[in-house]
């Protein structure tokens, strides 16, 4: 599993973690009003999980369940981002447990564990979210984004991203930051 406090150094100017929200001029589709989980900020890129993005499918039709056991519960597959598209990545919003997990946020951990993806699939889950693929940027292309004003930045609430529902999330994120959605438009500079 990697690891994503690895390249975390205290003299670095790294955002992680932090919620980006989209902004009006960030034209590409794949993140129009996104919420993205922003879990690794450093020189080398960065690399993220669009937590708004609900897909039409469950998880059982998914993903390849064992054969022997049957999926007792309809669990959602979110699209964490257009990047490898056939990873999943669990987020958890309570202590992994026995399971291998890293730490995103304070309260918040990772995992791709396959024995967490089948306690998703019983009657009474963990509080998590199974997402795949992945937002990624290059050295320095975030950066860039964030001096366009195509993204604002909001700390990491677990309560946001497992109790919003995913079609008001972004709307919740900016007005807890003070910002009326509707009064966002096209321009650069905006703060």
């Amino acid at each position: 599993m990697m690891s994503l406090m690895e390249d975390r150094d205290p003299g670095t100017d790294s955002l992680a973690p932090a919620l980006l929200l989209s902004m009006p001029q960030l034209l590409d589709p794949n993140f129009a009003h996104s919420v993205v989980l922003l879990c690794r900020h450093s020189a080398e890129g960065a690399f993220g999980l669009v937590v708004n993005r609900r897909l039409p499918t469950p998880a059982r039709v998914v993903i390849e369940n064992d054969p022997a056991g049957k999926a007792e519960k309809d669990l959602p597959v979110w699209l964490g981002g257009p990047v490898d598209q056939e990873r999943s990545w669990i987020l958890l919003g309570d202590a992994p447990g026995e399971v291998e997990a890293v730490p995103v946020a304070d309260g918040l951990y990772l995992s791709t564990s396959p024995a967490l993806l089948k306690r998703l699939m019983e009657p009474s889950p963990p509080r998590a979210r199974l997402l795949v693929g992945y937002a990624g940027w290059g050295p320095g292309q975030l950066d860039a984004e964030l001096r366009a004003s195509a993204w604002l930045t909001i700390g990491v609430t677990a309560d946001l991203l497992f109790e919003t529902p995913e079609d008001a999330m972004w709307e919740t994120a900016l007005r807890r930051l003070g910002a009326d959605p509707g009064a966002l438009h096209l321009s650069h500079g905006v703060h």
